[in-house]
């Protein structure tokens, strides 16, 4: 399957409506390390961050590779999803595992765009990738829990209304696995921010809008339970692959960006009366990161087909990953040798977009996890950590 073909009218919309947010728009942004909200304003109105949620719900109700599509072509016009694509994944968990009464209450303002689901509270300061370790915890109490703990790289948290919370609520010693106990709640977060939510911007290279979030006796309503207590860990890995294809399609497009940003400068660029693009030196970067950016295409082509046929993509989904991130950083490298100087001068949109590449070496997942997952998971050998 080639989703490129498939969805080419939704490609050519999403290019449409990126056109009207230029690269000062960004600059702009960027500078200000302020939020995009008429850019995500924009997509919401025209629908396309509903695109996975059912119809009955007031989605679009189409499958991950339209979201691929989506998120590919809004990099592969210079702009940046990370202010929204999490809407895409984390409600993932909520159709999965959410209750007919939590999906009717809030995909409905989800997909219309008047209720944000943009933040995911996993990862915590002592613990990392390590999620089993993590340390919040939520406390039943009668027709509540009371959520105590801290996370980090909460992005987007200033900007969302609800937050996908992984917490523990048995405590890890009383455990058959490391897995069990921990359990993910959908936190109305206008209820207690400035109260028993604090949230902390961290200042990043890239304008990623992150933060650091704090919990003190944070109460919220046993309803805001996701499925079953102690299940919460399957439910979030459930959606890793999701995540890791959808951050794909990202790099891919963020590829195709350098790329054609580089070929477009190499054959206006004259020095010593010739076309810098007539030199092997300036050709032979491009076109080898051309050729990582089309095989990473192909794996993340292979882990969406296989999850729409209902197949677990865990090899594929993480190869794609892998490769994609590869691919979009020797894109990005390439790109800015082409350019030389200029590829520093704020201008040209190539040192914030090389920023941004930068990102998806590390997350949602290190490129070192991955290897480590193909080494235990695919190659059967013995495990690292």
């Amino acid at each position: 399957m080639n989703y490129e073909l498939n969805y080419r009218d939704i490609r050519d919309g999403v290019a449409r409506l990126c056109a009207d947010f230029p690269g000062e728009y960004w600059r702009r942004c960027d500078r200000e390390q302020a939020y995009p909200t008429e850019f995500v304003k924009a997509l919401s109105e025209d629908g396309y961050l509903s695109a996975l949620i059912p119809e009955e719900y007031g989605g679009l109700g189409l499958p991950i590779s339209a979201g691929a599509a989506i998120l590919e072509e809004i990099h592969r016009a210079g702009c940046n999803a990370g202010a929204c694509h999490a809407q895409m994944y984390t409600m993932g968990t909520l159709l999965r595992h959410g209750s007919d009464a939590q999906k009717e209450m809030y995909l409905p303002k989800v997909a219309d765009g008047s209720l944000r689901l943009q933040a995911f509270g996993v990862t915590e300061p002592t613990s990392g990738t390590d999620t089993t370790a993590l340390k919040t915890k939520a406390k039943r109490n009668g027709d509540k829990y009371i959520v105590n703990g801290q996370k980090i790289w909460t992005s987007r948290a200033e900007h969302s209304d609800l937050l996908l919370l992984l917490a523990r609520t048995t405590p890890l010693e009383d455990v058959a696995k490391k897995t069990d106990g921990l359990s993910v709640f959908l936190v109305d977060m206008r209820d207690v921010v400035g109260k028993s939510l604090t949230i902390r911007p961290i200042r990043t290279m890239m304008n990623h809008a992150t933060t650091e979030i704090f919990f003190d006796d944070m109460e919220v309503p046993a309803s805001s339970l996701i499925g079953e207590e102690g299940k919460g860990f399957r439910y979030i890995m459930s959606g890793m692959n999701a995540e890791r294809m959808l951050i794909s399609a990202e790099c891919i497009g963020d590829a195709k960006w350098f790329i054609n940003k580089a070929v477009d400068y190499s054959k206006d660029r004259h020095v010593f009366n010739r076309p810098i693009g007539q030199n092997q030196g300036i050709q032979f970067p491009i076109a080898r990161a051309y050729s990582q950016m089309r095989a990473a295409e192909l794996m993340v082509n292979e882990a969406i087909a296989k999850y729409e046929a209902g197949g677990n993509p865990g090899e594929e989904a993480n190869l794609a990953k892998l490769l994609s991130a590869d691919a979009s950083w020797a894109a990005a490298e390439a790109c800015v040798q082409t350019h030389g100087g200029f590829g520093f001068a704020e201008e040209y949109d190539i040192e914030r977009k090389y920023r941004e590449a930068r990102l998806y070496q590390v997350a949602p997942i290190s490129t070192n996890l991955i290897l480590s997952y193909i080494a235990e998971h695919v190659l059967s050998m013995p495990r690292s950590y």
